[in-house]
């Protein structure tokens, strides 16, 4: 009887030892605060704004909601302001969260300088408290930026933003910080893949950015010393580094344009070759070759050789033999979250109703955040 109770606990204590190397331990990642803001995603939206109030509006668009930070907790996404700072042919650009009343924190700067031959270089930077060291990307835009042509004119006044605590342009509603995993999902979507968005891990206007260093934003820094990028990480030096040893489904969307489903010019494309109707210029297609009805130009086509009848031109229309009329019933067209942007519209900010420059209280009488005193 002892011989049986030594052995189960011998085999019980060979299986315990076993699972416990088999099992793979999983690092939560919602606490990264980096994984709340895509640079690529900004880069994106400077390269698509008209000038620097036009990128504050998409860097802070509820439609868009480009950020998905909320660096003081409220669950609310804290609105994003930009100010610029000039330092002889660069333009220092920097967008910092607003947490309180006058309580600001620097998330990352966008750097754009003109070079002796008159070639225009952007980075953008995220800050060192957020992301490490040297983490920054240069965009490629496919053609040159509106928002150039505002920078090197005569008289030109640097942006700074009006809006602070409390004091939001009329567009400006709150929303819930995202799940990271749901946030890196929808923000694939709002990056324009036409543009390359190449890694670099040098900054060409350091001596610049030295001159603005003391005046930064760092209250949530201030707040929180160790929680630095560096004590988060210990052992990466920035968020790319981070990057690289994270699962493929822990890092938001690459840049290749072949990794699955993304958004070029307002439509969204697949290369599977058993994909589902996705959306083109207005329309929905599929390449499959059992593709399910799909709507075109406001009819519904199929290319299947046994497909259903579908509507044309208001008649009804088949192309097997063997089929029955009927009218079917138009495919969803593979829905997407309520939150997914449209970069290529936008809420009118000049309508007579409502003006961008008008104030709106984050909160209001609500009391839940900011008070009702005149904007400043």
């Amino acid at each position: 009887m002892k011989t049986k109770i030594l052995l189960s606990s011998l085999m019980s204590f060979i299986f315990a030892s076993s699972f416990a190397q088999d099992r793979t331990t999983v690092n939560a990642t919602s606490s990264e605060i980096s994984d709340n803001l895509d640079l690529r995603a900004v880069a994106s939206i400077f390269g698509d704004s008209k000038d620097l109030e036009d990128f504050e509006f998409r860097l802070n668009d509820p439609k868009a909601q480009i950020s998905n930070l909320d660096l003081n907790n409220d669950n609310q996404v804290d609105y994003l302001r930009v100010i610029e700072s000039i330092e002889g042919r660069t333009h220092l650009i920097v967008i910092q969260s607003v947490l309180g009343n006058e309580q600001f924190q620097d998330v990352a700067t966008v750097e754009v300088e003109k070079d002796s031959n008159n070639r225009v270089q952007v980075q953008v930077v995220g800050d060192v408290y957020m992301y490490g060291s040297n983490y920054i990307y240069e965009p490629v835009y496919v053609n040159v930026p509106v928002i150039y042509n505002h920078f090197w004119v005569s008289n030109y006044r640097p942006y700074y933003s009006s809006w602070y605590w409390g004091y939001y342009p009329t567009y400006y509603t709150y929303w819930s910080p995202f799940p990271v995993f749901r946030y890196r999902h929808h923000i694939g979507l709002c990056i324009n893949f036409d543009y390359q968005y190449n890694y670099v891990n040098y900054r060409r206007c350091q001596t610049a950015y030295n001159d603005y260093y003391g005046r930064r934003g760092n209250y949530y820094e201030r707040q929180n010393p160790t929680r630095s990028f560096e004590r988060r990480n210990s052992g990466y030096s920035n968020r790319y580094e981070l990057d690289q040893t994270r699962p493929r489904r822990d890092v938001a969307y690459n840049n290749s344009r072949e990794s699955g489903s993304t958004r070029s010019n307002g439509s969204v494309r697949t290369n599977s070759s058993s994909e589902t109707p996705v959306r083109s210029n207005g329309s929905v297609r599929a390449n499959s070759s059992s593709e399910t009805p799909v709507r075109s130009n406001g009819s519904v086509r199929t290319n299947s050789s046994s497909e259903t009848p579908v509507r044309s031109n208001g008649s009804i229309r088949t192309n097997s033999s063997s089929e029955t009329p009927s009218r079917s019933s138009s495919p969803s067209r593979s829905s997407s979250p309520s939150y997914e942007p449209s970069r290529s519209s936008s809420p009118s900010r000049s309508s007579s109703s409502e003006s961008r420059e008008s104030n709106s209280p984050r909160g209001g009488d609500s009391g839940s955040r900011g008070g009702n005193s005149g904007r400043r």
